[in-house]
């Protein structure tokens, strides 16, 4: 009788068990699904953050190396804006879109 007992309420929390870790594995507001597709976006996103960081720092290097001499400050303007001097004349090559053919 009392071994009856016993593999009952084994049964009944094998069974509660059971029922619990389905539960939170496929209907729960965290369930399994949700925290991989989570974790492969956060992924994701420390990868890009990683990307614009390195961007960030190329940039900032290329605009101290700019803003430090004025030779390179002056043909950043010519080359970028299309600036000149007043006494200068600048012609763009375009092609047939009408497209600068250096960019």
């Amino acid at each position: 009788m009392f071994q009856k007992l016993l593999r009952r309420l084994r049964n009944f929390y094998v069974a509660t068990a059971l029922a619990l870790l389905t539960w939170m594995t496929f209907f729960d507001a965290n369930d399994l699904p949700s925290q991989v597709r989570n974790w492969l976006k956060l992924r994701e996103l420390e990868g890009e953050t990683r990307f614009y960081q390195a961007e960030i720092k190329a940039i900032e290097t290329k605009r101290e190396e700019v803003l430090g001499s004025d030779r390179l400050r002056e043909k950043f303007a010519r080359e970028k804006y299309l600036m000149k001097k007043p006494t200068e004349d600048v012609f763009v090559i375009v092609d047939e879109q009408n497209e600068p053919l250096e960019k």
